[in-house]
């Protein structure tokens, strides 16, 4: 895998003697678990206080929501090279807190069992490919168009379902968000390895790329997530 012309592989590269690849993975991880940490706590709290349904009774709430999500994603994807370590981060906790009063609402359509069974099986589901993305020698960078062609797949899938009824269709597009989330996850772990060659030497450099990197995994989680929950999931009645 490249990224900004340097191949993860060369073994002519220098030994960064900060960290080894290995703690810096986790450390990506550790990051991206955190991430869902604020996320779940601040869907709970929502729930469990009533507090979620004062929030989206506001006109417009969902819009407003949607609209800051978006642009604090693509802030930190278009600023990441020029963000302070501190504001990359703040951003990440920002985007995370602002997911959870959304995933608050999922607490009231689908059953408590129903999320912590669909939950257990996407940490299972997410740890192999992480595991598979981490461990193995083929350079995924090949499968990007696919998944990118995939993402596209469901983007448009989910504007026509505001407008039109998909009946069985949802799920095999579910099935296919599915597979595009797993692919993404092995994708996306592998290129920590990618961030870890290109930046060696440059600690600030590697600290923001780790935050993006945990941005990313954690994106993968969440689709897959929601998209198992919408093939499985069983609604409260």
């Amino acid at each position: 895998m490249q990224l900004n012309g340097v191949d993860y592989n060369d073994q002519s590269l220098g030994v960064y003697t900060g960290e080894s690849i290995g703690a810096y993975t986790a450390k990506a991880f550790l990051w991206m678990f955190l991430g869902l940490l604020t996320t779940f706590a601040v869907a709970f709290f929502g729930y469990a206080t009533g507090t979620i349904l004062y929030v989206f009774a506001i006109p417009y709430f969902h819009i407003v929501l949607l609209v800051l999500e978006l642009g604090v994603v693509m802030f930190l994807s278009a600023r990441l090279h020029k963000l302070h370590v501190g504001t990359a981060r703040a951003l990440f906790f920002v985007y995370a807190a602002l997911n959870g009063v959304v995933f608050s609402a999922y607490f009231l359509i689908f059953s408590m069992l129903s999320l912590i069974l669909v939950f257990a099986m996407t940490a299972v589901y997410f740890g192999a490919m992480a595991l598979y993305g981490y461990l193995t020698k083929t350079d995924l960078s090949r499968l990007r168009p696919i998944l990118v062609g995939g993402l596209i797949f469901l983007i448009v899938c989910g504007l026509l379902s505001l407008f039109l009824p998909l009946g069985m269709a949802d799920r095999v597009i579910c099935l296919v968000g599915v597979a595009v989330f797993l692919g993404f996850t092995a994708y996306d772990t592998q290129k920590i390895r990618a961030f870890y060659s290109a930046y060696q030497g440059d600690q600030a450099m590697l600290e923001r790329a780790s935050i993006y990197s945990a941005l990313e995994l954690y994106l993968d989680f969440i689709n897959l997530f929601l998209y198992l929950l919408r093939f499985l999931g069983k609604n409260r009645k």
